[in-house]
């Protein structure tokens, strides 16, 4: 699995980063989304498809 995070569509509401914190972060200044682990492991899928699905804006999108 690898995730794309497109920061010029975010809208920075922070869901990714509330539903897998060791994926998705935030930026402090803007708010917008930070890629910490763009190939996370087996243990982070459930919780990255619950992001992206949850993502208000589609900025994020799953290559799997």
């Amino acid at each position: 699995m690898k995730v794309i995070a497109d920061i010029e569509v975010c809208v920075a509401a922070g869901v990714c980063a509330a539903i897998a914190p060791d994926v998705f972060d935030q930026d402090d200044e803007v708010g917008k989304v930070i890629l910490l682990d763009e190939n996370p492991g087996a243990d982070q899928h459930d919780a990255v498809r619950d992001a992206v699905l949850s993502c208000p804006s589609a900025a994020l999108r799953l290559v799997e």
